[in-house]
């Protein structure tokens, strides 16, 4: 990414030039905090080649972590898909987020993010993991992005490893659920099951 300075310099062309063309959408350029903008070093080159102005690619930026203390997390998966969407000079019409499991399918951020898809403004979504839009289903959602004519975009293949604690709640959320459905939320046997599931889990992980 150059800053405007830069993209003066090597395309010979003042200030309020280039300003001009990025109203006009002849060059694209990424807006920064406090209205700044900032050019991808791709449209330079096509600019000094000559080539026409591509089809933008509308992005939407979607993560998510599980619970609050997490945060931190959810701003690094935000900060470094803006930085790759720039890179790769795709325009984010929006940037999503979800403090919630995986397993929830009434996330406030999927759903706006389901939204764009069906009304066909979005071309691609970002996200760092498979997981961070769905904890199982992924395949699901990603057909049905399809038929509206959006993509997802991973940026990265296997999730992390400190990810670990996240899969073992994801997996007593399920437990629960069953356990519920099988004898009732305050049953003291759904108790004893998902206990029993916890207990079976910290011998687990003592064991490795």
């Amino acid at each position: 990414m150059l800053r405007p300075k830069e993209v003066c310099q090597r395309l010979g062309i003042s200030y309020s030039t280039l300003s001009r063309w990025v109203r006009e959408g002849r060059i694209r350029a990424i807006r920064t905090a406090g209205g700044k903008f900032r050019v991808p070093e791709s449209e330079v080159r096509r600019i000094a080649e000559g080539l026409p102005v591509s089809k933008e690619t509308r992005a939407v930026i979607y993560a998510r972590v599980s619970s609050s203390d997490q945060k931190g997390d959810l701003e690094r998966q935000v900060q470094y898909l803006t930085e790759y969407c720039a890179s790769k000079g795709y325009r984010v019409i929006d940037v999503l987020s979800d403090v919630a499991s995986g397993l929830k399918t009434d996330r406030r951020g999927l759903l706006k993010l389901f939204d764009y898809a069906v009304n066909k403004q979005v071309d691609v979504v970002i996200v760092t993991y498979r997981d961070r839009l769905t904890r199982f289903g992924f395949e699901y959602l990603e057909y049905l992005f399809r038929q509206y004519g959006v993509r997802v975009e991973v940026v990265f293949g296997e999730e992390p490893k400190d990810s670990h604690q996240e899969l073992v709640e994801d997996l007593i959320e399920i437990v629960t659920s069953f356990a519920g459905k099988l004898y009732g939320m305050r049953s003291h046997r759904k108790r004893r099951l998902v206990d029993g599931f916890k207990k079976l889990l910290e011998e687990v992980e003592k064991s490795e």
